[in-house]
C-alpha cells in the first residue's frame, strides 16, 4: 500500500536496522533481478523475525523464495533447533538466491528446494508451526488447502501481497488470473470457520491465520 516517503523514513528510522546483509541483498536484488518489489525489504523483513519469534515455531515453510530475503529474515526469527524449508519454483533463480543463503549466517537453518512445492511438501512427511506463502498468486486457494493439510494445531500462516496494490476491491479483467487468485484466496480465507484471520495494510497486505 503507498505510503508517505516522510512517514516510510521515519517509521525505517524507529525500527531496528536490517543489519548489512541484509542491506546488501536488499541492494543486489534492486540491481540484478527482475521484479525487485517482490522482495519483502526492511520492514516486512523485521515483522517477519518477530512473527517467528513470538510464535517459535519449530518448522516453518515458505513457498516461493525469490532472492532469499524474506527466508533469511524468517530463519533469523528461528529458535535453536528450528528449521524453514523454502520453495521456488523458477530454476533461473537458483544462481542468484542459493550462494545468498548459503552464505549467510543461517546457512544451517535453511533449505532451499528449487521445484513445485505442491508436489514435494506432502513427500517430505514434515508438521509446519508455521507457513509464509508468497508464491504464484494464481494458485493460492491450492497452497493454502496444501498447507493446511501439513500445519499444526494452532499453527500460522501468513499470506502476502493479499491487498495487491488495492486491486482486490476491484473487478478485473477476466484475463488478470492474479487479481483473480487473490481474491478468490481471500473469500476463501474469509468463509473458513476453522481459522481466526486478521489482514494487516502492510505493505500490498499481510494476512495473518491461525489454524484452530
Amino acid at each position: 500500500m503507498d505510503v508517505d516517503k516522510s512517514l516510510e523514513d521515519y517509521i525505517l528510522e524507529h525500527i531496528d536496522s536490517e543489519g548489512q546483509y541484509l542491506h546488501d541483498l536488499y541492494r543486489a536484488t534492486n540491481l540484478q533481478l527482475l521484479r525487485p518489489r517482490m522482495a519483502s525489504g526492511h520492514l516486512q523483513g523485521r515483522i517477519l523475525k518477530m512473527i517467528v519469534e513470538m510464535v517459535r515455531p519449530r518448522n516453518i515453510l515458505e513457498i516461493g523464495t525469490y532472492s532469499g530475503y524474506s527466508a533469511l529474515c524468517l530463519a533469523e526469527g528461528l529458535p535453536e533447533g528450528g528449521h524453514l524449508y523454502t520453495y521456488e519454483i523458477n530454476d533461473e533463480q537458483e544462481v542468484f538466491t542459493r550462494p545468498w543463503l548459503n552464505n549467510s549466517p543461517y546457512a544451517d537453518k535453511i533449505t532451499f528446494t528449487i521445484g513445485d512445492a505442491m508436489q514435494l511438501v506432502p513427500e517430505l512427511g514434515v508438521t509446519f508451526d508455521l507457513a509464509y506463502i508468497d508464491g504464484d498468486k494464481r494458485h493460492y486457494t491450492d497452497y493454502y488447502a496444501m498447507v493446511m493439510r501439513h500445519l499444526a494445531k494452532g499453527g500460522y500462516i501468513i499470506a502476502d501481497n493479499t491487498l495487491w496494490s488495492g486491486n482486490v476491491t476491484k473487478q478485473p479483467k477476466e484475463s488478470d488470473l492474479q487479481t483473480i487468485g487473490i481474491q478468490r484466496f481471500n473469500d476463501m480465507v474469509a468463509r473458513d470457520e476453522t481459522v481466526e484471520k486478521i489482514i494487516l495494510p502492510i505493505r500490498d497486505g499481510l494476512t495473518i491465520i491461525r489454524k484452530l
